[in-house]
């Protein structure tokens, strides 16, 4: 009698597709390990910007949430009891001591806390007073026709001088309410000195500020 038998030097077919299975199971392994690498886990469209959001779109948001810069003191309320005439020093000030023709004098003022705290003065342009005289005869005043005066508070530390940011500018001319609105009457050149004396909030400069028209 007969029997079917596997040929001498072949497997038998369950070898074959044992052999098949393990090489089918190595080709997924291998996808899935591809697909791992290209798609991370956990990973989601919202985890990634929106590349239609402009830059600038995102950096301007940033900004708006960001903390508003800080005030300056002298429109805040400031911190300290009222200076007082000791321990606060004026000081006139011009850019120069001698001017040529048509040069205009550009006076500001300096102040100064002498004292051991922290004071407040009001140095506004509605509390400031800039004089300009020559002997007893006062040519200029800064309030003869000052428009639109302010109020503001400062606090001043102890030995830290602050200054006018933005100087007035004489135009050599003598001044009076009632002559606002032009035809002035044009002020002694030719090497004449005149003294320029500023008060603030009440306290006045210890010193003019002398300097001459050419």
């Amino acid at each position: 009698m007969s029997t079917n038998r596997t040929p001498a030097g072949r497997l038998s077919p369950q070898v074959y597709r044992r052999r098949r299975l393990v090489v089918l199971l190595g080709l997924l392994a291998v996808i899935a390990v591809i697909v791992l690498i290209i798609v991370r886990p956990g990973a989601s469209q919202g985890d990634e910007a929106d590349p239609s959001t402009p830059r600038a779109t995102t950096e301007a948001a940033a900004q708006e949430t960001a903390p508003p810069t800080a005030i300056p003191t002298e429109a805040t309320a400031a911190d300290g009891a009222a200076c007082t005439a000791e321990q606060i020093a004026v000081e006139a000030v011009t850019d120069k001591i001698e001017y040529a023709a048509g040069e205009q004098p550009q006076l500001s003022v300096t102040l100064t806390n002498t004292g051991a705290n922290i004071c407040v003065l009001n140095a506004g342009t509605k509390a400031q007073v800039f004089t300009i005289q020559s002997g007893d005869d006062v040519y200029w005043s800064s309030t003869d026709c000052q428009v639109d005066p302010i109020d503001a508070e400062v606090s001043l530390t102890p030995d830290t001088p602050i200054s006018s940011t933005v100087p007035i500018a004489w135009d050599r001319t003598r001044s009076s309410p009632d002559t606002c609105g032009g035809g002035r009457e044009a002020a002694p050149a030719g090497g004449a000195s005149y003294h320029l004396a500023v008060t603030v909030d009440g306290f006045e400069s210890a010193m003019t500020k002398q300097f001459l028209l050419y």
